[in-house]
């Protein structure tokens, strides 16, 4: 295939262009389940073929409740892309994870109510094993990769992924910190990183805090939203690169690529 990419990258809010891609180029492609979010673009960095697709569609025109993940995922799996990096910005749920910090996430809640969650909804049925949903490989690179920038990074997070477009209530918000005890919530990762083990691609969500959630009561400005989003952009990128250079083309020291195995009916 002419049209192949080893890694993808799925943009989150402000991640509309990675700024790393050489000798680029975009192509559409036609999934079975509709449209994806965006052209795709694919180019070389590090000696490897990089895919990006904006998770939001350029210019942030996809809430959060209407993003095709299935024609995404379907996408990057048909260009031979076997490790996504999914960052997305979220906010915080403990005062130790400040705005402007990264979190590697390693578990989620799903509080999502209206969203294609599967592949298999017709006539074969598939359960595959979340126990774990992200990656560990990828989960040590990054984590390696932002200490060694110094980057303010949180080696675990559990992300409560809520259905949107709505920011939660200050009840929903406490309920959430107190009683589910998530560290940081988003919109997003539901069902992105489920569709991804179902295609047997191995996923990293790097979520990157903005702000803290309404459980604070701290009322924070739209301005000092969109600077620390700005600030967590530059280092969105500087992680990026440095990752993208250390991962290894084959996949060895995980399971993801083995997702289906003994887990059809």
């Amino acid at each position: 295939m002419s049209d192949h990419a080893d890694i993808a990258i799925i943009g989150g809010t402000g991640v509309y262009d990675p700024g790393l891609l050489k000798n680029k180029k975009e192509i559409k492609i036609h999934t079975p389940y509709g449209a994806p979010s965006d052209f795709i673009t694919i180019g070389n960095y590090a000696r490897k073929r990089i895919a990006f697709i904006p998770r939001h569609g350029k210019g942030h025109q996809i809430p959060p409740h209407k993003i095709n993940a299935r024609a995404n995922i379907w996408a990057l799996r048909h260009l031979g892309v076997t490790r996504i990096l999914a960052p997305s910005a979220v906010g915080s749920m403990k005062m130790q994870l400040k705005p402007g910090h990264m979190a590697i996430s390693d578990q989620f809640v799903d509080f999502t109510k209206s969203r294609q969650y599967s592949f298999y909804d017709g006539s074969e049925v598939y359960h595959v094993s979340t126990a774990d949903p992200f990656c560990k490989e990828l989960r040590n690179f990054a984590i390696k990769s932002a200490k060694s920038l110094k980057l303010k990074v949180h080696n675990k997070a559990t992300y409560v992924c809520i259905e949107g477009p709505r920011f939660s209530t200050r009840a929903e918000s406490r309920f959430f910190k107190d009683y589910v005890k998530a560290d940081i919530i988003g919109m997003t990762v539901v069902p992105e990183c489920v569709l991804a083990r179902e295609a047997e691609i191995c996923y990293l969500s790097i979520a990157t805090i903005t702000d803290y959630d309404v459980w604070a009561d701290k009322p924070v400005s739209t301005k000092e939203v969109l600077e620390t989003i700005q600030k967590n952009v530059k280092n969105t990128r500087k992680l990026l690169s440095e990752l993208i250079s250390k991962i290894p083309l084959q996949r060895k020291r995980c399971e993801c690529g083995k997702a289906l195995e003994n887990a059809k009916l």
